[in-house]
């Protein structure tokens, strides 16, 4: 609960300081949706890479002449599939909140990082057509690095790409044992500023 509180207070903070900094910055502010396709997988096991949703709204705050922060809100949709038994699936639904250092390399084509903090919000192991909730083996919060990039077409419409790499293991301990394996995920999308 407490991690939850923290990930909407990283968010409502976030967007809070991309209103203060409208009101004061010759730059505007703005704001925009994006979504796409999630290729992910769970390091340190036999998996195979699993399709997925993901889909918010993001922040775009300039702090500089070529440099911005991104904050987003954003459901994400990851897990994995067993290598060897395509039937079985691990689901893993989080809201995410990315961070992302924007550097502006060309007028529409940008370079990012930042850290991404996730809040669980379901999981399910699925075989066949038999789903059963794994909120009691799945940690509620996820930690992962993700860098990308990102190219406007016009100056609402873009496309993007980014991989987060996992820091934190993504099972709970069972019987005092920390067992091994990351999230990390391909992401590939569109997106639309409002100007």
């Amino acid at each position: 609960m407490k991690k939850t509180i923290l990930g909407i207070a990283i968010a409502i903070s976030s967007l809070t300081f991309a209103q203060e900094k409208a009101k004061s910055s010759a730059s505007p502010v703005s704001f925009g949706v994006k979504a796409g396709l999630n290729i992910s997988t769970i390091s340190g096991g036999d998996s195979k890479a699993k399709a997925g949703f993901y889909g918010g709204a993001f922040a775009n705050i300039p702090v500089a002449s070529s440099f911005s922060v991104q904050p987003e809100v954003l459901y994400n949709g990851v897990g994995a599939k067993a290598d060897g038994m395509e039937d079985l699936k691990v689901n893993l639904s989080y809201i995410s909140v990315p961070v992302m250092f924007q550097y502006n390399a060309l007028p529409n084509l940008y370079l990012e990082a930042g850290p991404q903090f996730s809040f669980l919000i379901d999981s399910k192991f699925k075989y066949q057509s038999v789903s059963v909730k794994g909120n009691d083996y799945v940690k509620g919060f996820d930690f992962g690095i993700g860098i990308g990039a990102g190219y406007y077409i016009t100056d609402n419409f873009g496309v993007t790409a980014r991989y987060v790499a996992g820091v934190t293991d993504v099972a709970k301990k069972t019987g005092g044992v920390q067992p091994e394996g990351k999230n990390n995920v391909f992401q590939i999308g569109l997106a639309y500023k409002f100007n």
